[in-house]
């Protein structure tokens, strides 16, 4: 064991800076790809909202496809088959994209369960005051769906980053990919990658900590809110 130790110790000068780089690359990746998916699963769900069956259905076909199709497909798609086409991407757009495209799809279905949470009554109130359906959308309905739906958000983007890996099969530089370099070079498997899962997890943990926090944040707030209505009622009540 200790041995074991001591030849990470001794090697760490040289992964260290290399690692760094390609930890970098998966956050770039990760953040990219979620800021992308964002409002794309929201533009999605909005679509999905509307009375026209073609819009709904277009909008269900794509949720369908993205989550029935690996990431891997999706990403071979982009950066293999469509240089046919004339689109040639960099390899680390490609992966932004593939990544993005797959968890917007996700993405729509945590937004579906959001707005389904929220009274019908809200909708129809704001429409009778005049506003227009993405005026509605955007200012009622969305604020409050963000608000329930952010722990299972913050799930999706530490998932997104540990899905980020597979992108080390269309040669993005990222933390996988680079892990497996030095391996071919030090022949010390067990050491890189037990290395590397440390950097994932470094990377993921505090996320899932924020989740875990946030869930006790709103689970509390929501408690608060219920004691603060019964209160109302009982005052309001006639003596």
């Amino acid at each position: 064991m200790i041995s074991f130790v001591s030849t990470i110790f001794e090697n760490f000068p040289d992964w260290g800076p290399r690692l760094l780089d390609a930890g970098w690359v998966s956050c770039i990746l990760t953040i990219c790809g979620f800021l992308l998916a964002f409002p794309l699963g929201i533009a999605i769900e909005f679509i999905r909202t509307r009375r026209s069956p073609i819009f709904r259905l277009s909008a269900d076909a794509y949720v369908s496809v993205m989550r029935g199709v690996p990431i891997l497909v999706i990403l071979y798609l982009l950066y293999f088959a469509l240089p046919e086409a004339g689109i040639a991407l960099p390899s680390l757009l490609a992966g932004i994209l593939g990544l993005a495209l797959v968890y917007s799809a996700y993405l729509a279905e945590v937004f579906r369960a959001g707005f389904a949470a929220v009274p019908s009554g809200q909708r129809e109130a704001a429409m009778a005051s005049g506003l227009r359906p993405w005026q509605t959308f955007r200012l009622i309905l969305l604020p409050q769906v963000v608000r329930k739906v952010l722990p299972p958000l913050l799930i999706n983007l530490v998932s997104l980053l540990k899905d980020s890996s597979i992108c080390a099969l269309i040669a993005v530089p990222e933390l996988t990919l680079t892990s497996r370099a030095i391996m071919s070079e030090s022949f010390l498997p067990l050491h890189i990658f037990i290395v590397t899962a440390c950097g994932y997890f470094i990377i993921a943990w505090p996320a899932s900590l924020a989740v875990r926090n946030l869930e006790r944040w709103l689970s509390r707030r929501a408690e608060g809110s219920k004691t603060a209505r019964s209160r109302q009622d009982l005052l309001a009540k006639p003596a």
